[in-house]
C-alpha cells in the first residue's frame, strides 16, 4: 500500500546510518526527474582509521568510491543521496530488509521483510552462501515452491547475473515466457530489483486461471504495479513495449522454440531459455534414415532421443548466432537436481553471421535431413496476435 515518500524516506535514512546496515544500493529515476548519478551503493567498511561508510556512485561510465566517518560526515552523505531522485532503494541490514520504490503519483511502495538467518551447517559453515536467493527469503513463503525448484530457479539467476553486465543501469523490461506458476519470475524480480535496478516484468502464461493467481500472489507483495501476468501463448500473446531480457525456464519441446523466435522478433538483449523436452527432432529423426556413416547414432532409441537433445539445441544456437546473438549452450545446474539441466544463453550483439557460419548451419541441417522448428518459426512473417490476447502496454518511467 503506498505510503508518504518523505516519511518511507526517513526510515531509509535511520537504516541507512545504523551501525547493522550490511548493504544497500540506490538506482532507478522518479517520473519526469534524473539523479546526478545512475546508481549508489553503500556498505560499512573496516579501514586502519577505523569503521567507515563506503560510498560508491556511478555516472553510467565511470565508479566513483568515498569513505566517510560516522556521525556528522556520514549523516551529510547520506542526506545528499536521500535528495537526489532515485526510483529505488534497497536496503539490508542484519536485521531487515527493506525496498522501497517510488510510484509514478510520487509515493512509496515499501516492502519490509525480517533478515533471514538460516541455520549454521554442523562444523559452522554458513549454507548461505552457497545461494543467489537465499531459500530462507521470506518470498517463498507466498509463492511455494519445492527445495528442488528453487535450487534449479537459483542456478537460472546465477546463470542471469553472469549474463548481465555489472554497471547495468536504467529502467530493465523483463519477460518470463511459459512462465507457469511464476517461481522464475517472482524471484528474477527480487534478484534484480536488489542490483538495485528499475525492473517492469511480465510473464506469459497459456492458462489463465495462472495468470489470475500469478496476479493475485503479485498484489500480496506489493509488487502489482510492477509485475504484471498475460494469458496467451508464447507466440501470439502481446506485449508491448518489447523487453530487453527474456527468459524461458524448461518451456516444452517447441514451445522453446517459440521463445527464442520472440526474443529475436523483438530484438531482447539477453536471452535465457532452458530447453525442456525435444520432441520434434527425436520424430524426424525416427522418419528417415541416418546419413552414413552414423547410422549407429540412431539405430537404439535411446541413444536417437539423446543425440536429438544434443542435435536440436547446437541448432537453435546456431541459428540464434545467424541472427545477431552470441550464443553459448552451458549447465546452469547439476543434473541431480534435473535432467534437463541446459541453458542457452544469448546476447545481441548485431553482427552480420559469416559465409562459414551460414554454410556450417546449412550442411549440418541439410546431412540429417532434418527442419528445425525454429527455423520455420524466424522464416514465417510475424504472426498476428490472436484475437484473445491481451495486451499490457506499460509506460517506462
Amino acid at each position: 500500500m503506498p505510503e508518504p515518500l518523505d516519511a518511507a524516506l526517513t526510515e531509509v535514512r535511520a537504516l541507512l546510518l545504523d551501525p547493522a546496515l550490511t548493504r544497500a544500493v540506490a538506482a532507478g529515476r522518479r517520473r519526469g526527474q534524473r539523479p546526478s548519478v545512475v546508481r549508489a551503493e553503500l556498505r560499512p567498511v573496516t579501514l586502519k582509521a577505523g569503521r567507515r561508510l563506503q560510498i560508491s556512485t556511478s555516472d553510467g561510465s565511470r565508479p566513483y568510491t568515498r569513505n566517510v566517518a560516522a556521525g556528522a560526515e556520514a549523516g551529510a552523505a547520506v542526506d545528499e543521496l536521500l535528495a537526489e531522485p532515485f526510483g529505488n532503494w534497497h536496503v539490508e541490514t542484519a536485521d531487515t530488509t527493506l525496498q522501497l520504490r517510488v510510484t509514478k503519483s510520487g509515493e512509496a511502495q515499501v516492502h519490509r521483510a525480517a533478515a533471514s538467518r538460516p541455520a549454521p551447517e554442523p562444523g559452522g559453515h554458513d549454507r548461505a552462501k552457497d545461494w543467489l536467493l537465499d531459500p530462507g527469503d521470506p518470498l517463498f513463503a507466498e509463492i511455494g515452491g519445492s527445495a528442488a525448484k528453487r535450487r534449479q530457479v537459483d542456478a537460472f539467476l546465477r546463470a542471469l547475473a553472469a549474463t548481465l553486465p555489472d554497471d547495468l543501469a536504467g529502467p530493465l523490461r523483463v519477460v518470463d515466457l511459459g512462465c507457469g506458476n511464476a517461481y522464475l519470475t517472482f524471484a528474477a524480480y527480487r534478484y534484480l530489483t536488489r542490483r538495485g535496478l528499475d525492473v517492469e516484468l511480465v510473464g506469459v502464461d497459456v492458462r489463465e486461471d495462472q495468470r489470475r493467481r500469478n496476479t493475485e500472489l503479485a498484489e500480496r507483495l506489493g509488487w502489482a504495479d510492477r509485475v504484471w501476468f498475460v494469458a496467451g501463448s508464447i507466440a501470439e500473446a502481446v506485449v508491448e513495449p518489447a523487453p530487453d531480457l527474456v527468459l524461458a525456464l524448461h518451456a516444452c519441446d517447441t514451445a522453446t522454440d517459440e521463445a527464442l523466435a520472440r526474443a529475436v522478433r523483438w530484438g531482447a538483449r539477453w536471452v535465457l531459455a532452458a530447453p525442456c523436452c525435444h520432441h520434434d527432432l527425436a520424430a524426424q529423426l525416427r522418419s528417415r534414415p541416418a546419413p552414413a556413416p552414423y547410422e549407429l547414432l540412431t539405430r537404439q532409441g535411446i541413444l536417437r532421443e539423446r543425440f536429438a537433445d544434443v542435435l536440436t539445441d547446437a541448432l537453435r544456437a546456431g541459428l540464434l548466432r545467424l541472427h545477431g546473438y552470441r550464443t553459448e549452450v552451458v549447465e546452469f545446474v547439476d543434473s541431480a537436481h534435473t535432467p534437463r539441466n541446459l541453458l542457452i544463453r544469448a546476447r545481441r550483439s548485431g553482427g552480420a553471421p559469416t559465409d562459414g557460419q551460414r554454410a556450417e548451419y546449412r550442411e549440418l541441417v541439410d546431412q540429417w535431413g532434418v527442419t528445425p522448428r525454429l527455423a520455420t518459426l524466424l522464416a514465417a512473417p510475424a504472426p498476428e496476435p490472436a484475437a484473445m490476447a491481451v495486451a499490457v502496454a506499460v509506460e517506462r518511467a
